[in-house]
């Protein structure tokens, strides 16, 4: 007895056709939601512009950047809290879109960034660089250096573990990624307990994550590579809707499997590297922001990626924001801040009555 079954239910959304007339409805609804992501973007960004030890007024911003150069408001303004909002605007979206990747790529919602072991190489790299005194003799690029070759270190060794016998396994590749992340975490406690305790300070401070780069080059550099890895990963959208279905139906419905995997891999954990490398090891980011952009855009990687990005953003900002006011002058580290808020506002997506994984 032969059963109905639609020809289109399991071609992912990015491979089906417009209806007639060449429009599609979702398109309509994907802008409005993208205006209105970007419009929160810009406001948190203004809030984080005035508000701090120092409230300065949006408007007199106007008159700083055209009359007011060399005032203490000035350098405030533009050369410590503006930094910070484009820093907070390359890591949170670079962690969010590496997010939706490895989530997409594993289908396994409880996958993020530092699921392979990307932070804890990181982390590792620089507990070696600070107790080698890297910082006094190489200068502040040190500690991202060594963090960015400490992930880069454990990103070789996953994958090539992994990649062993041929072609890559994901559910070997997280595996392996989940045992060296617990062996790179024992190490930095070895070394955590064996070094100075001046060392250690800058260690702890570092691994809770900050915003805080005297850098203007590694601000931008970070910036470009975010933003690279936005337009990368976005040629992989419709792939990804096709592995949301599975290995096997996706490589039915053209998709070259292996190259699209490595592809993805590749591109996530270069940008997890980067933006722990210059960071530090910021959670929630990576794993809370693509759950809710999947309850409020749907899970279509064409809308999902953008939208992850842009509240990725969003989000990190605000939360580095939240660590300045809380107790000014003083400031909390934004892994902090991030680890709360992300906590109680993924815990209460959860409890929402219909949600599921």
């Amino acid at each position: 007895m032969m059963c109905n079954q639609n020809p289109k239910s399991k071609i992912p959304p990015g491979r089906r056709p417009l209806r007639a007339g060449g429009q599609n409805p979702k398109y309509y609804t994907w802008i409005l939601w993208t205006f209105f992501l970007i419009t929160i973007l810009l406001g948190v960004a203004v809030f984080s512009l005035a508000v701090g030890a120092v409230d300065l007024p949006v408007r007199k911003a106007f008159f700083l950047l055209t009359k007011g150069r060399g005032t203490p408001e000035y350098a405030i303004l533009f050369e410590v809290r503006l930094p910070r909002i484009l820093l907070g605007f390359a890591v949170g979206g670079g962690l969010a879109i590496s997010g939706v990747i490895l989530q997409g790529m594993f289908r396994n919602p409880l996958v993020e960034p530092y699921t392979l072991g990307i932070s804890g190489g990181a982390a590792l790299g620089v507990c070696v660089n600070m107790v080698m005194g890297g910082p006094r003799v190489l200068g502040p690029l040190a500690t991202s250096a060594s963090g960015f070759l400490g992930a880069m270190g454990i990103i070789f060794l996953v994958y090539a573990i992994s990649a062993r016998g041929g072609g890559i396994r994901l559910s070997r590749l997280l595996l392996i990624g989940v045992m060296v992340s617990f062996m790179a975490s024992s190490l930095i406690m070895l070394v955590m307990a064996v070094t100075r305790t001046e060392d250690l300070h800058g260690i702890i401070f570092w691994i809770m994550g900050s915003l805080e780069e005297p850098s203007s080059f590694l601000m931008k550099a970070t910036l470009f590579i975010s933003l690279g890895g936005m337009m990368l990963s976005f040629l992989f959208a419709v792939d990804l809707n096709a592995l949301s279905l599975g290995e096997e139906e996706a490589f039915h419905l053209g998709v070259e499997v292996d190259r699209v995997k490595k592809a993805l891999f590749v591109i996530a954990s270069l940008l997890t590297g980067c933006c722990v490398a210059v960071a530090g090891i910021i959670g929630f980011v990576g794993l809370v922001v693509p759950h809710l952009m999947r309850l409020l855009v749907g899970g279509d990687h064409r809308i999902l990626l953008v939208a992850s990005y842009i509240s990725g953003a969003a989000f990190l900002i605000l939360c580095d924001t939240l660590a300045r006011v809380v107790i000014a002058p003083m400031e909390f580290p934004v892994g902090v801040i991030t680890g709360l808020v992300g906590g109680v506002v993924f815990i209460y997506a959860m409890s929402r009555k219909g949600y599921s994984f």
